[in-house]
């Protein structure tokens, strides 16, 4: 019998937003139902700077919060950096470690995500780890390869269905308004889930894999009914509450 596992739709706002976003975030969440929250869990990944604020405004609402990045260390001379703990003391929940663009702009390795991995689960938070191949990995036919090493060497041990999202983003369609085919997608993911199911069992069988890159709500739900797709990880368009939420609704 096949796992049943709740999808989680979460949106990453990247280097965008001030204060004056916060009103698309109030509509978020005034307009997320009941209905679709029972469906699915919904996530909104703000930059630091309106973290706090967007999670007392989601307080008894069907919105949670969660970073974009933490530092692998719990406190220290580390400027301009952020603990998982300081996220999880702003009211996050969880935190994306091992985007491709910390990957390619800051030089992150599979180890230092794996250590921010496990620097999350540190302060009660779930990590969100990010796996993808370049258009030339792809093109090259590496792309299951890339991949499936990300995830040896990204992925901690002690990862389990409840602490642990893997989102897979090819790095090519993000931003771009590429996307995989549906069987490109269906293809990868399949190749993830038997990857974690081999090395963590019931817990590999039973982890969320997000799909992420140039989603949106005209394609999201021929994405999201791909087998062993467990939601999105939605970049641009989850800066509208509109568009967060038509993309969600493939679940509604």
């Amino acid at each position: 019998m096949a796992v049943q596992i709740k999808p989680l739709v979460a949106g990453n706002w990247k280097m965008n937003g001030l204060k004056a976003a916060l009103g698309e975030f109030s509509k978020l969440c005034e307009h997320a139902s009941a209905d679709l929250a029972a469906a699915t869990d919904l996530m909104i990944c703000p930059p630091a700077t309106l973290l706090g604020a967007m999670a007392a405004s989601a307080q008894e609402t069907a919105i949670s919060v969660g970073g974009q990045d933490c530092h692998m260390a719990e406190k220290g001379a580390h400027t301009g950096d952020i603990s998982a703990e300081m996220l999880a003391d702003s009211g996050a929940v969880a935190v994306i470690v091992g985007h491709s663009e910390r990957r390619a702009d800051h030089g992150e390795t599979d180890d230092t995500v794996a250590a921010k991995a496990q620097a999350a689960w540190r302060a009660g938070l779930g990590a969100i780890i990010c796996v993808g191949e370049t258009e030339a990995e792809r093109k090259a036919g590496k792309a299951i390869e890339v991949v499936s090493g990300q995830l040896a060497g990204s992925v901690p041990v002690g990862a389990t269905a409840d602490n642990t999202v893997i989102a897979y983003e090819p790095v090519w369609a993000i931003g771009t308004g590429l996307t995989p085919t549906a069987e490109d997608v269906r293809e990868m993911h399949e190749s993830i889930r038997k990857t974690l199911a081999a090395r963590f069992k019931e817990h590999g069988e039973g982890m969320r894999i997000l799909y992420g890159g140039s989603v949106k709500p005209a394609n999201a739900a021929e994405l999201l009914a791909v087998p062993n797709v467990n939601g999105a990880l939605v970049g641009g368009a989850s800066l509208k509450a509109d568009d967060f939420l038509g993309i969600a609704a493939a679940y509604g």
